[in-house]
């Protein structure tokens, strides 16, 4: 039988990075094995489920680059893939199984459940259903219903049973069906439970392989007995551990971001994401499989052994074995994602670093509306050495501040600047550049700007720190920032750019020389 797997979450919420990496294994064995990924969505807890929760979920698998062959908004064969479209399936195959004797009407009220489970845990027993309803007749049963009285109904399992499975992850896991009870398939209001539902869609929708957290092991023990109730051969089970904070608790909102979403906008990169998420418990290092094109090269061959893990998706895949997952626990580290995506992004294509890093350029103000060819093409030229440091796009409009936001009165509210710019030979170089570029080329590139600063330092006997610094701070009003053989060509280039282009408005070098002399007491 052809492999199908499936990912199947609940649209109660974002997709946290746990799941994501779940769907990211389930999609990496699809494609390496030549199987079929499937997504279902788990709505039956109406109160929580949203559509708007569906379709985020959707967006961020989307984004991460995880297609599904069959699923929602896909279709397929085995639909419907929503188990709120299902509760008819659920109901028919109840019935089958109560017509077999292998599940019953239980009426017991919550009130009754909470006192065998209060009695029970007094008693230094695990709380499990006591079994009250389980030897109701028939004819018991039929009067019941006939006078509405609401019931549940729960599956018979088998006293004084072990329950053993082999996980692909962990090995031989058993489980005892004294500590199981009888769990409940339907509740009274007709919405089946998950333990029960899981495996009529796994079922019916022929899944071989369901690779999930490891928070689910114990919920394997029931699902089996409800495949063994009907007679079905259950798929191979694979659990995976917990993503964990750098503080190996389980990674949650106070070590910070948690959801694809959030780390999305903060700056990163899908590629660079799907990459490290596939480093959390397994390492294409493990596989006997090595890259066969190109592309699955390291990014920067010799720089060591972790950049050797920094592979395409489809690459990963070719390489992903479920018996290379490791059982322990994986830490997902932050610092560790920053150094993946800054590789990726000095990777990255001049056109599509511009793509990417619109949304947060827009944000900042820099760039209104949809920029124009003219500066398009000229953020394809500044953004790669401007970005060549950053860690996330969302660093990259602070790295253009020099670019787009000139004030020469700032300078002398910072005391240290200050205090520079009150030295003579420091106020001479700025007189002399301004000076200079009064009658210099009005459109500065790198070698008109190199002919202004050398005519500066014949004027002024300047050279070195002493020149360039005076020339760095009248003409960005900082004291760090990009070579200026970069940033002056990009100043003066997006000065000369027509307000339609979309950039935000940027002063020339001239004007901000003039501006910084006459600051300085020059006229």
């Amino acid at each position: 039988m052809d492999m199908r797997v499936r990912f199947a979450p609940s649209p109660t919420g974002h997709l946290h990075v746990g799941n994501a990496r779940t769907a990211l294994f389930n999609w990496l064995l699809a494609r390496g094995q030549g199987g079929t990924f499937i997504l279902r969505i788990e709505d039956t807890d109406l109160e929580r489920s949203t559509k708007v929760s569906e379709a985020k979920i959707l967006e961020d698998l989307r984004w991460m680059g995880l297609d599904w062959d069959e699923g929602v908004e896909v279709g397929g064969p085995m639909g419907p893939y929503r188990q709120s479209e299902r509760l008819d399936i659920y109901r028919q195959h109840a019935d089958r199984l109560i017509a077999s004797g292998h599940a019953y009407y239980c009426f017991c009220s919550a009130e009754a459940l909470e006192s065998q489970r209060k009695a029970q845990l007094a008693a230094g027993q695990p709380p499990k259903y006591a079994g009250t309803c389980r030897g109701l007749s028939p004819e018991e049963t039929a009067r019941r219903r006939e006078a509405g009285e609401g019931a549940v109904i729960r599956l018979k399992v088998p006293a004084d049973r072990e329950v053993t499975f082999h996980d692909l992850v962990r090995g031989p896991v058993t489980f005892h069906t004294d500590v199981i009870g009888d769990p409940v398939l339907v509740r009274s209001d007709g919405i089946p439970a998950y333990n029960y539902a899981v495996v009529i869609d796994d079922q019916l929708m022929a899944i071989t392989h369901v690779i999930r957290g490891e928070d689910h092991i114990s919920n394997t023990p029931r699902q089996l007995l409800v495949y063994e109730a009907f007679g079905w051969a259950p798929p191979r089970f694979a659990h995976l551990s917990l993503v964990l904070g750098p503080d190996h608790a389980p990674l949650s909102k106070r070590h910070g971001a948690t959801s694809v979403a959030e780390f999305r906008a903060k700056g990163y990169l899908p590629e660079a994401l799907v990459n490290y998420l596939a480093l959390i418990g397994w390492s294409p290092r493990s596989s006997k499989f090595k890259p066969q094109n190109p592309q699955s090269q390291p990014l920067e061959p010799g720089a060591g052994a972790a950049v050797e893990e920094l592979l395409p998706a489809l690459e990963l895949a070719r390489r992903f074995r479920l018996e290379d997952v490791s059982h322990s626990a994986g830490v997902f580290d932050e610092d560790k994602l920053a150094w993946v995506n800054r590789h990726y992004l000095k990777a990255l294509d001049p056109g599509r670093l511009v793509a990417e890093a619109l949304p947060f350029l827009g944000e900042a103000g820099l760039v209104r509306g949809a920029p124009g060819a003219a500066a398009f093409t000229w953020l394809t030229t500044v953004l790669p050495p401007m970005a060549a440091s950053v860690d996330r796009l969302s660093q990259i409009p602070e790295r253009l501040r020099d670019v787009f936001r000139f004030e020469a009165g700032a300078m002398l509210a910072d005391e240290a600047l200050a205090a520079e710019m009150s030295d003579p030979a420091v106020r001479a170089v700025v007189a002399a550049l301004a000076d200079t570029l009064a009658t210099a080329p009005r459109l500065l590139d790198r070698a008109a700007f190199r002919a202004a600063a050398a005519e500066v330092k014949d004027r002024t006997g300047q050279k070195g720190r002493a020149l360039f610094h005076p020339i760095r701070v009248a003409l960005t009003g900082a004291a760090q920032g990009p070579e200026l053989d970069v940033v002056v060509p990009a100043i003066d280039t997006a000065a000369d750019l027509p307000s339609s282009e979309g950039l935000a408005p940027v002063q020339g070098c001239r004007e901000r020389a003039r501006a910084c002399s006459a600051l300085l007491g020059h006229s």
